[in-house]
């Protein structure tokens, strides 16, 4: 007994301590709820593998000293160590009634690089440890499965993929090709479901549903983007940058009546891809009011304004430069 305690690490629940600055960081709130009240603790009471987040958690030296200790292989290092750890026969445990304060990017920009490293680290970390995980002999064959194909291939990498194909390139494509059909259960009942459980875990923001799922839907093509460079290892594959996180800056600023116009550039603030989405959906949504027998276009024009808002940048804060 005393041996199965010594082979636990533990992990802590982040509280977040500005998830009412904006209707991104709002956005993010529900994501990372889910992530923790349920897919944290349901991989912890199940003894299952679940990735610990370099947010907050509490190491035994031991099992970073048998694991290998941290590597900068990829851009998701503590993500590296909990599988590392996890074929070596060590467990986590969630402990969800300790909180530790954590801030959320509450910029577009700063989201965005996050999600980048966040969705190219974990691609690249499964290239580089697929033949790792089939070779150790410590584990089972079960547990090989879970790890490759339950918590990397499904919920790292398809997870990312199916969401963007399914509804921003097959739904469309239901409208210009009246030749695929997707039966309704596919196209509407399920994802709804599935939605609504993923909303559970912050139900405050359950009036917020429709905007969780437009702005999931745009952010899928940035994390699919990420995905594959991660897989082939493309350019990009080992950027790293520091998410900023602004604390009480903004309020000072607002407060003290020293805004200014924010500078950015082009690249930065105009993005080419959402708005290139942005007007197929528009046009896929244009052709089925015309054309169309199953309505589509409601959801096709809502999809592509998320799409224009996302690709002008109007979406979350904008701090001034001091």
């Amino acid at each position: 007994m005393m041996m199965q305690i010594n082979r636990k690490a533990y992990i802590l629940c982040c509280d977040t301590v500005n998830s009412d600055e904006c209707l991104l960081t709002r956005m993010q709130e529900m994501s990372l709820d889910y992530h923790f009240k349920v897919e944290q603790e349901v991989g912890s009471s199940t003894y299952a593998f679940f990735g610990f987040n370099g947010t907050a958690g509490v190491w035994r030296m031991a099992a970073i000293n048998e694991a290998g200790g941290w590597k900068d292989r990829t851009t998701v290092e503590d993500m590296d160590l909990a599988v590392r750890a996890s074929l070596k026969g060590w467990k986590f445990l969630y402990l969800g009634s300790l909180k530790v304060k954590n801030e959320l990017p509450s910029t577009l920009k700063a989201y965005r690089y996050q999600q980048h490293r966040w969705s190219c680290g974990p691609a690249n970390l499964f290239r580089k440890m697929i033949f790792e995980i089939i070779r150790n002999k410590r584990v089972t064959l079960s547990k090989k499965l879970y790890v490759m194909y339950n918590f990397f291939f499904v919920r790292k990498i398809v997870a990312h993929i199916v969401t963007f194909v399914f509804y921003c390139v097959v739904l469309p494509a239901t409208v210009m090709v009246p030749e695929i059909i997707i039966p309704r259960w596919g196209a509407v009942y399920i994802p709804t479901v599935i939605t609504i459980l993923n909303a559970v875990g912050t139900p405050r923001s359950f009036h917020l549903l429709v905007f969780w799922i437009l702005f999931e839907n745009v952010m899928s093509l940035h994390r699919t983007k990420a995905t594959f460079i991660g897989l082939f290892e493309a350019q990009r594959v080992n950027e790293w940058v520091v998410t900023e996180k602004h604390g009480d800056s903004s309020k000072v600023k607002v407060a003290t009546k020293q805004l200014k116009t924010p500078h950015f550039k082009i690249g930065e603030r105009v993005l080419m891809l959402e708005l290139g989405m942005g007007f197929f959906l528009f046009t896929c949504g244009c052709y089925d009011f015309a054309f169309g027998k199953d309505r589509y276009f409601i959801y096709l024009y809502v999809q592509a304004i998320a799409f224009f808002i996302m690709g002008f940048g109007y979406v979350g804060t904008h701090v001034p430069d001091s």
